[in-house]
């Protein structure tokens, strides 16, 4: 008996991205942070004992759960190496010319023997719906006000209200992780197509490298 191809799509628990947000099959959804980095090991004891008593501080004003997560890539330097090329090209130095060459080929050279790791730092806000089981949900099941939260309108003003709490806990996580001395931005349409895209491709490198400057 042939077996039936099943859509990968059906795997993921994504139903929709839009204006930024992560809508989940669920009905949950997620807003995904950018997050910059710091060398904590470059940094004293005591500036060590203030980021961290900082950052205990921040998950302490929360009222949330959140996920923080760490992904690392195979960097693509193939925009990097056709900047050289270009660069090359446009060289009138014979001798800086062929340096810009030789240096081409050793950097094709060293990233053939050892892969070169980007990591890209992520903190994920989430809003899911309240869910009420068991005696409570048969007592509002026979309330007459329950019924007529079925039409359209409610469903879209429920939305809007759901990206209002959004909204503020997004704020309120940048500016925790700001007071911490840490930059974070909220990825956008585009970005967040691109870094589900690596993240179920893990085989490939990065299509287009992500980065926290150009995020605004």
């Amino acid at each position: 008996m042939k077996e039936q191809s099943v859509a990968t799509q059906q795997f993921v628990d994504i139903a929709e991205i839009k204006n930024g947000t992560v809508f989940l099959k669920g009905g949950g959804m997620r807003r995904v942070l950018m997050v910059s980095g710091v060398n904590f090991d470059l940094k004293s004891e005591e500036e060590q004992n203030i980021i961290i008593y900082a950052f205990q501080n921040f998950l302490n004003t929360l009222d949330f759960s959140m996920q923080f997560m760490i992904h690392s890539r195979k960097m693509n330097i193939d925009a990097y190496l056709e900047n050289l090329k270009n660069r090359e090209a446009q060289e009138d130095n014979e001798l800086l010319k062929n340096q810009i060459s030789e240096y081409v080929e050793f950097v094709k050279s060293f990233v053939e023997q050892n892969a070169v790791m980007a990591k890209t730092f992520f903190a994920v806000v989430p809003y899911d719906p309240i869910q009420i089981s068991g005696a409570a949900t048969e007592l509002l099941s026979g309330l007459k006000f329950w019924e007529k939260k079925k039409s359209g309108a409610k469903k879209e003003e429920g939305t809007e209200q759901k990206m209002v709490q959004m909204d503020q806990r997004t704020e309120q996580v940048i500016n925790g992780l700001n007071q911490i001395g840490l930059r974070a931005v909220a990825l956008n349409d585009e970005e967040l197509i691109e870094l589900f895209y690596n993240l179920y491709n893990p085989a490939k490198v990065e299509r287009r490298e992500l980065k926290i400057a150009t995020s605004q």
